[in-house]
This record gives C-alpha cells, sequence and structure tokens, in this order.
C-alpha cells in the first residue's frame, strides 16, 4: 500500500480484512501518517515504496497525482499488479507509458474509476444502450483534500468516465465553462460532449457546493434512466407498450434501491480477482487513459476562457 492519507487508509484496511491477501506494508514519507496506519493494521512501516520492490505481488498507488506515474511504473517493472487511483497520472505520454510497461511484463494495471462499482451503475448496464443525451451532476461542499489538481481532474473525471464507457463512441467536440473560488483550481465547471453518432452529454462538477449530490440521468428513445449515484437508487421510466388507462401516464416507472454496499471493497476484490484469474480489470489502463484525455481537453479548454 503505498500512501496512508484519507483515502489510502481505506484502501489499506479493505486489503488488511480479506482472506486472498496479505497487507506487506504501507509505504508514505510522513512518518507520522505510515505509522500509524501500519499500527492499526499490524504491518509494517516503510518510507520509501522502493523498499517494496519485487517484494509484494500487488500494490494500490493513492498518492498525490504527481506521484501515480514514478511509482507505479517502478512497481510494474518489478513484476507487481497495480492499482492506482484516478486519475492515472499527470500526462497522457506517461498514462500511455505505464500501459506499454504493464503489457509488456503481463502485469494488470487498473485505474480507481469508483463509480463502475456503484451497484446502481452495475444494474443499469443493460439499459444504458442507445442513448442519445445524458446528464452528470456531481456536487460537494469545498475541502483542502483534492485541490492538486483542478475539479475536472478531482470530481469531473468521474462522470467523464462513465458517459465515455456507456456512448463507446470518439468525440467530435467539446465546449467548456468554469471557474477557481476558494483554490487557486478551477472549483466549478461544466462541460458538454458531442459524440460521433449524436449522442450529447452535458456534465457539471463544482466542489463549491453547499451539499453533496451525484446524479446521472440518460435520455434514449424510449426510455429515461435516472441514477442517484449517493443514494443507490435507480429509477427506468419506458413508455408502455400498451395504451394507458384514460388519464394515465403512458409510462412504465420502476424503482429500485440498492444497499449502500462498498464499492472500494468491490474494487479491490475485482483487482484481486484479475491477479488470480488473468481477466481483463473493469477499468484498465485505455480506460484511464481515455477519461484523462478528456479531462485534459477540458482543462485545456477552460485555461484558454480565463485571462
Amino acid at each position: 500500500m503505498v500512501g496512508a492519507g484519507y483515502l489510502g487508509r481505506f484502501h489499506a484496511q479493505k486489503y488488511a480484512s480479506e482472506a486472498g491477501c496479505r497487507l506487506v506494508a504501507v509505504a508514505d514519507p510522513r512518518p507520522e501518517a505510515r505509522e500509524a496506519l501500519a499500527l492499526e493494521l499490524g504491518t509494517t512501516a516503510v518510507a520509501d515504496h522502493r523498499e517494496l520492490l519485487g517484494k509484494v505481488d500487488a500494490v494500490s498507488v493513492v498518492t498525490t497525482t504527481p506521484a501515480h506515474f514514478a511509482i507505479a511504473r517502478d512497481f510494474l517493472e518489478a513484476g507487481a499488479h497495480v492499482l492506482v487511483e484516478k486519475p492515472i497520472t499527470e500526462t497522457v505520454a506517461q498514462a500511455r507509458e505505464l500501459i506499454t510497461i504493464a503489457a509488456r511484463c503481463g502485469r494488470i494495471l487498473q485505474v480507481g474509476h469508483l463509480e463502475r462499482f456503484n451497484p446502481a451503475i452495475v444494474a443499469a448496464e443493460s439499459e444504458l444502450a442507445g442513448a442519445r443525451f445524458i446528464e452528470c451532476q456531481r456536487l460537494a461542499p469545498f475541502k483542502e483534500r483534492g485541490t492538486d489538481v483542478n475539479v475536472v481532474l478531482d470530481l469531473m473525471i468521474h462522470d467523464i468516465d462513465i458517459v465515455q464507457s456507456i456512448v463507446g463512441r470518439p468525440i467530435e467536440s467539446i465546449d467548456a465553462v468554469g471557474t477557481p473560488v476558494f483554490s487557486g483550481a478551477v472549483d466549478i465547471a461544466n462541460a458538454r460532449l458531442r459524440f460521433e453518432g449524436g449522442c450529447v452529454a452535458n456534465v457539471t462538477a463544482s466542489r463549491v457546493s453547499l451539499k453533496m449530490e451525484r446524479k446521472l440521468r440518460v435520455f434514449r428513445d424510449d426510455a429515461y434512466l435516472s441514477i442517484d449515484l449517493q443514494q443507490r437508487i435507480l429509477t427506468l421510466i419506458r413508455k408502455q407498450a400498451t395504451p394507458p388507462a384514460p388519464g394515465g401516464l403512458p409510462v412504465a416507472i420502476d424503482e429500485r434501491s440498492f444497499e449502500q454496499g462498498d464499492a472500494l471493497r468491490a474494487e479491490i476484490r475485482s483487482f484481486l480477482d484479475c491477479i488470480a484469474t488473468g481477466r481483463a480489470p473493469v477499468v484498465g489502463g485505455e480506460d484511464g487513459l481515455r477519461a484523462l484525455e478528456t479531462a485534459i481537453r477540458i482543462t485545456r479548454l477552460l485555461q484558454g476562457d480565463r485571462p
């Protein structure tokens, strides 16, 4: 486990409780962070991730984004499988190099786009084909954590990944607007993605809102899906095959709620299963690269909008 911060602690806890693996060590340059987490989980603490090269089969890299590339590269080249938090790397070139190294070394490279393991998203997969219009809102109160990158790379990238996995086509054009509010980077942004084939996605992300909200709406020719990612509620509104009774709505509404569950545990179990079976990860390096490319395009548009 590389990174003993807020999210790294959760990763480490999941590994420590999984029967199919053993948490070998926690690596972090901050002595107070690594020692406290290692003591909590009964494992070893090291200052430098390079002390673990060749000594572990797999690693989660949960550090600041600028550190992702070098750490993931070192472990892949040492023969370890890697789960790296999103965004995969700082640059597209770095992401492509990690993908190349993973393929050459025959190692799993998985990217931590956690929403792919949200039970409401998983349940909706069979209903998402043929999307014509998609709307995403991801709103959160301001926190210092995560402000090493702008809101596009911090929050919006989750929805960028989901939208691109739903549509499965190249992006034709992007319009974007955004502004900093409390940090030195963009804190609220909106992007409109137009895909080949005509689908349009309107994506909004904010880390300066008063409340948490994570919603996804997908419109097809014959149905409308509303997914509350935070509350784990899936609502499917479909045109009825037979005419309704007089005064009735011409639709059938199916609403399903899911247990809050543990998406991070599901993500880590999927990672461990890929290692054991050799199957491709749900969110592989190519998915992480695709989301990063789009997030960087949006970021460049936002930078061009500002003096």
